[in-house]
C-alpha cells in the first residue's frame, strides 16, 4: 500500500496557505535543506492581498518601459478574421469574462521606496473597450494593413492600465477583423493563444445560453510569481546559476555578422521580417536525419542555424537565445502571463569537425538546459555582468525560436468562420531572429521566418542569409558527415559567380582621378554605406571622410603639402586607413612603416626617405 505524500497532505497545504511571503520562503529553505523536493509542492494563492512584487521576468520589462516608455517594441498582438455573421455585444462581453478571468490583465505596475510592484485592479474598474473604428475609403486589405500597423505601434503606459486593447474592424457584410494587442509584461505567445480560444468559448456559449466550458484557475499569474521566487530563493536559484555560470563562462563579443549599417549607438527596436518555408520535400528528411541521430528538429535546425552564423561571422563562439514556454507545473498551463523564459545556448565550432559529431554536442546541451531552464534570465544577466550598451542585447544577440503545431486552418464558431492573420513585423527586439513552425499536417513544410533590425540590415540581405540556411539544410541531409567549414552555402549561380564574375577583377580607373578623390566621389554616392569594419569597429563612407579632412587640416597646418613624405607607424587598424588618406587629402605621400620592425631598420627607413 502507497503511504501518502506529506508534500501534499491536507495538514501541509493549509499550513503553507496561512504563511506570509516571507515565512513560506523560510519554511521552503528549511525543506530544501532537509532534502525535500519543493518543486513538488503545489503552487498555492498568495497569502497578501494588495500590491506584491513582480516576478523577474516582469521586472526586466519594467526596466526596460522606463528606458523607452515610448517604445512598442514588447507589444504581443494577435489578429483573427471572423467571417459571417458577428454579434459585437456578444464578443465586448466575452472580451469582459476573460478579463474578468485573468488577473494579469488587470494588473497595473509602480515603484515604491524603490520596489518594483504590481496591483491587481478589480474586474468592474479595468474593462477593456472593444474600439470599432470606421472603415473609411480604404479597401479591405488596405484597411487590415493600417489597423495591425497602427495596433503594433501602440504605446502602453504600465502604470495605468488596462495593458491590453481590442479592435473590431468591420471590413464589410459579415466580414470582421478583430485585433487583440497586449503588452509583453502582463502575457506571451502561448497566452495569446489561451486568449483567444477562451474569447472563443465565451462567445460560443453566450450565444448559446451555456457556460463556458472552461476549467477552474486554481491560482492566478499574482501567487506563481510569488511562488517562483519562494522557491528559487530557497536555494534552487544557487543550483541552476551555478551551472549557467560554467555553461557561459569565458569572454563573449558582440556576434559580428556582417552588417549594411553601422550598428547605432542606441537600438531603435525598428524591425522588418522576412517569410519563406522549407521545402515539404526537405522538410521530411531533415525529420529522418533527426531521428537517425537521435535528435529532435528543434536540435537539428538549431544546430544548422549555429553552423550558419559560424560562416557569416567567423567567429567560433557562437551564443543563440532561445525562449522556452517555462510551463513545467500543471497549474500554470491555462494562466495568461509572462511566463516564457529564454535560455543562451552557446556552441563552440570549429571547421574541421563533422557535422553529426557537434550535433551530438547540441542535444547534450539542450538536454542539461532544459534540467536547468527555471532560472530567469534577467538573474543569468544580473550574475554573469555582461558590459551593457544601448546597442544592442546582453549576452546574445541573435535568437531561434521552434514552435509546434502550427495548423495555419481555421476554426468554426457556430456559423462564424475564425481564421489566423499574419502580422507584419515593425520592430525587432534582437538583431536577428529565425522563427520556424512545425505544421500540424506532416506532408506540409516549414513555415520560418526572419525578424531583422532595420537600423542593421537591408531586406537583399536578409533574402541572401535564407537562402544560405536552405542551402545549408540540403548540404547537411546530403552528407552529415561533412566538415562545418566544407559544407556549401552558395547555391550554383552564386558558386559560378565567385568562381568566374567575381575573378574577374580588371578594372579600369580613371588616370586623372587620384586614390583620395575616388574615395570622395563614393562618399558622394553612398554615404551611409560601410566603407571600413575591423573586429566589430565600422565606419561608414562619411564617418571616413570626416575623420580623414580633421587629420589633414592638422597635417597642412603642420607644414604638410605636395612632395612632403609623411611616415606612418601604425598597426593594422581603422587609423592606419584614416591617416593614409589624410596624408593624401594633404597632398603629401606616405611611407609605411612597421612598428614590429627593428629599431635600426626603421631609423634606415627614415633617414632613406629624407
Amino acid at each position: 500500500m502507497l503511504k501518502p505524500d506529506p508534500l501534499r497532505s491536507q495538514e501541509m497545504l493549509e499550513r503553507i496557505k496561512g504563511l506570509e511571503g516571507h515565512k513560506r520562503q523560510q519554511l521552503f529553505s528549511k525543506l530544501a535543506q532537509s532534502g525535500v523536493n519543493v518543486a513538488r509542492l503545489p503552487i498555492l494563492p498568495a497569502s497578501e492581498t494588495g500590491a506584491l512584487p513582480m516576478s523577474y521576468a516582469q521586472q526586466r520589462q519594467w526596466f526596460l518601459w522606463q528606458l523607452e516608455p515610448r517604445s512598442s517594441a514588447y507589444n504581443i498582438s494577435s489578429a483573427i478574421r471572423l467571417q459571417g455573421p458577428l454579434d459585437a455585444h456578444v464578443l465586448a462581453r466575452s472580451v469582459d469574462h476573460v478579463v474578468a478571468r485573468h488577473a494579469s490583465l488587470r494588473t497595473v505596475f509602480f515603484e515604491d521606496n524603490g520596489q518594483a510592484l504590481q496591483r491587481v485592479l478589480p474586474a468592474d474598474s479595468a474593462r477593456v473597450v472593444v474600439d470599432n473604428p470606421a472603415l473609411g475609403a480604404a479597401t479591405p486589405g488596405q484597411a487590415i494593413d493600417q489597423c495591425l500597423a497602427v495596433e503594433a505601434a501602440w504605446v502602453f503606459d504600465l502604470t495605468q492600465g488596462p495593458l491590453m486593447r481590442v479592435r473590431l474592424l468591420n471590413l464589410g457584410p459579415d466580414d470582421h477583423l478583430l485585433v487583440v494587442t497586449v503588452h509583453h509584461i502582463i502575457t506571451d505567445g502561448w497566452s495569446m493563444g489561451i486568449m483567444v480560444q477562451e474569447l472563443l468559448e465565451y462567445y460560443r456559449a453566450d450565444l448559446a445560453g451555456e457556460v463556458a466550458d472552461l476549467p477552474a484557475l486554481s491560482i492566478q499569474y499574482l501567487d506563481y510569481a510569488q511562488w517562483q521566487r519562494q522557491w528559487l530563493e530557497a536555494g534552487e536559484r544557487e543550483r541552476q546559476l551555478a551551472y549557467w555560470q560554467r555553461q557561459l563562462a569565458g569572454e563573449q563579443s558582440v556576434l559580428a555578422l556582417p552588417l549594411d549599417h553601422v550598428r547605432p549607438a542606441v537600438q531603435s527596436y525598428g524591425g522588418a521580417s522576412l517569410d519563406f518555408s522549407v521545402p515539404p520535400a526537405l522538410t521530411e528528411r531533415l525529420r529522418a536525419l533527426a531521428q537517425h541521430q537521435d535528435v529532435s528538429l528543434f536540435m537539428l535546425l538549431l544546430g544548422a542555424f549555429q553552423v550558419l552564423l559560424f560562416r557569416y561571422s567567423g567567429q567560433t563562439d557562437i551564443r543563440v537565445g532561445v525562449p522556452v514556454a517555462n510551463r513545467n507545473r500543471l497549474e500554470t498551463e491555462r494562466l495568461i502571463g509572462f511566463f516564457v523564459n529564454t535560455q543562451v545556448f552557446k556552441a563552440d565550432l570549429d571547421g574541421t569537425r563533422r557535422f553529426d559529431g557537434f550535433l551530438q554536442d547540441v542535444r547534450r546541451i539542450a538536454q542539461e538546459a532544459q534540467d536547468h531552464q527555471d532560472l530567469p534570465f534577467e538573474q543569468l544577466v544580473q550574475a554573469l555582468h555582461p558590459e551593457r550598451s544601448l546597442s544592442h542585447s546582453p549576452l546574445f544577440q541573435v535568437m531561434y525560436n521552434h514552435q509546434q503545431g502550427s495548423a495555419g486552418a481555421g476554426a468554426q464558431v457556430g456559423d462564424l468562420h475564425v481564421q489566423a492573420v499574419p502580422r507584419p513585423q515593425v520592430s525587432s527586439q534582437f538583431d536577428l531572429t529565425l522563427d520556424v513552425s512545425e505544421p500540424v499536417d506532416p506532408g506540409q513544410g516549414l513555415a520560418a521566418t526572419f525578424t531583422y533590425a532595420t537600423d542593421l540590415f537591408e531586406a537583399a540581405s536578409v533574402e541572401r542569409l535564407s537562402r544560405h540556411w536552405l542551402n545549408l539544410l540540403h548540404a547537411i541531409v546530403a552528407n552529415p558527415a561533412q566538415s562545418l567549414g566544407e559544407l556549401p552555402l552558395l547555391d550554383a549561380y552564386e558558386q559560378r559567380e565567385l568562381s568566374q564574375g567575381w575573378n574577374t577583377t580588371a578594372t579600369v580607373y580613371p588616370l586623372e582621378r587620384a586614390v583620395h578623390q575616388l574615395i570622395a566621389d563614393q562618399v558622394a554616392r553612398t554615404p551611409q554605406a560601410i566603407a571600413l569594419q575591423f573586429g566589430e569597429q565600422q565606419l561608414t563612407y562619411r564617418e571616413l571622410d570626416q575623420r580623414a579632412n580633421q587629420l589633414a587640416h592638422q597635417l597642412i597646418s603642420l607644414g604638410v603639402g605636395p612632395d612632403v613624405l609623411v611616415g606612418l607607424a601604425m598597426e593594422r587598424s581603422l587609423e592606419m586607413v584614416i591617416g593614409l588618406l589624410a596624408v593624401l587629402k594633404a597632398g603629401g605621400a606616405y611611407v609605411p612603416l612597421d612598428p614590429d620592425y627593428p629599431t635600426e631598420r626603421l631609423t634606415y627607413m627614415i633617414e632613406d626617405s629624407a
